[in-house]
């Protein structure tokens, strides 16, 4: 459990090691009393985030810290070890779910990767077609809208036909706002501020607020494709609830190719991009709109962008739902814990909900 840093102005984080690891002095580690499982002690302290976020305080230069004393003096409700070892079986289960949904959505999206990458960056299907050969894993009616040569382009050669494009040619980056200038309306009214650290934990929880009533182009829906080009570069689906477009982020949106596509595109560059930034001599590395420019991508006629659309794009839609489940589901296990934990709320009627939710 962290007990000092900044984050704790936001959170408590709690996790349970599942390998040897070591931790320093921010961090404590909690560990069971007699009578108290060890399986049930996560969720015990997840179960009562709310109430020791309560309880952080500020230490010097105004770092958030959970001291000793507040902590070994909190009070908790203690249910029997039968309770204690069913709640952990439930939390566990949940866990797992999750697991398995992470774990899915990464080899859906290496497949997509996969496949994007052999056939618009390698061009392995042309290139089969030039030897005299037939493309892999490909029916005849898909390997004939494929050319069998390749011409000149600014990208190097292309397959015979096909376009190179720039990124911002094929679609469009929009620069998110200085949130700061549009305050939310009221404590009811507002939209959580999607930044950097939002987009790499996937959630918009303790975020800061913005006003609901900016223009429609820089609210954030889910499934929407994000890019913080600044500080941590990361391209991503985004999942998690409706927000608002903070600067250094951009919501990529097209009407000349599908979304999978300036998706994967995009990501097919980021090893360069991240490469860019941190070259920049400046605390916070970035790139700039002349580097989208500059990155080019071979654009296939229509036919052939159907055809990879039929594959690739079931691929990331499932990825998309998946994580919208793993939202669910998480909110699910966050707001049934403390009510579990106080003994407010029984066991089955727990296990009813998340098979409702599973379902």
């Amino acid at each position: 459990m962290l007990t000092r840093g900044m984050t704790l102005h936001k959170r408590v984080p709690i996790c349970r090691v599942t390998k040897p690891s070591t931790f320093n002095q921010d961090v404590k580690a909690v560990l069971p009393k007699a009578g108290l499982s060890a399986r049930f002690v996560p969720y015990l302290l997840m179960g009562n985030h709310d109430r020791l976020h309560e309880r952080v305080d500020s230490a010097g230069h105004g770092t958030g810290r959970l001291n000793t004393e507040t902590i070994t003096s909190f009070p908790v409700y203690i249910p029997c070890q039968s309770e204690q070892e069913a709640i952990a079986d439930l939390g566990e289960a949940l866990d797992e779910r999750l697991r398995l949904l992470r774990q899915t959505n990464a080899t859906l999206e290496a497949i997509a990767q996969t496949l994007f990458k052999s056939w618009f960056i390698d061009f392995d299907p042309v290139r089969a077609k030039a030897e005299g050969r037939e493309p892999d894993g490909m029916d005849a009616a898909t390997a004939a809208l494929f050319p069998d040569s390749f011409e000149d382009s600014p990208l190097g050669p292309i397959p015979h036909g096909w376009q190179a494009r720039s990124l911002d040619s094929i679609a469009n980056y929009l620069n998110g706002l200085a949130l700061q200038k549009f305050p939310p309306e009221s404590d009811d009214e507002f939209l959580p501020v999607i930044k950097i650290a939002q987009l790499r934990a996937g959630i918009a929880t303790n975020a800061d607020r913005a006003s609901a009533r900016l223009k429609p182009e820089y609210v954030v829906r889910d499934s929407d494709v994000l890019f913080s080009w600044s500080g941590s570069l990361e391209v991503e689906f985004w999942c998690g609830g409706d927000g608002a477009l903070n600067q250094h982020l951009f919501k990529v949106t097209s009407t000349e190719v599908p979304k999978w596509f300036y998706y994967l595109a995009t990501r097919q560059h980021l090893p360069m991009f991240r490469q860019i930034a941190a070259s920049k001599a400046t605390t916070m590395g970035h790139i700039q709109r002349q580097h989208l420019t500059q990155a080019k991508v071979a654009v296939p006629p229509l036919l052939v962008l159907k055809a990879a659309t039929e594959i690739i794009e079931p691929l990331l839609d499932r990825r998309i739902s998946n994580s919208l489940q793993m939202r669910q589901l998480a909110q699910l296990r966050d707001s049934l814990l403390p009510r579990l934990i106080s003994g407010k709320l029984r066991l089955p009627v727990a296990q009813s909900l998340i098979e409702e939710t599973v379902a």
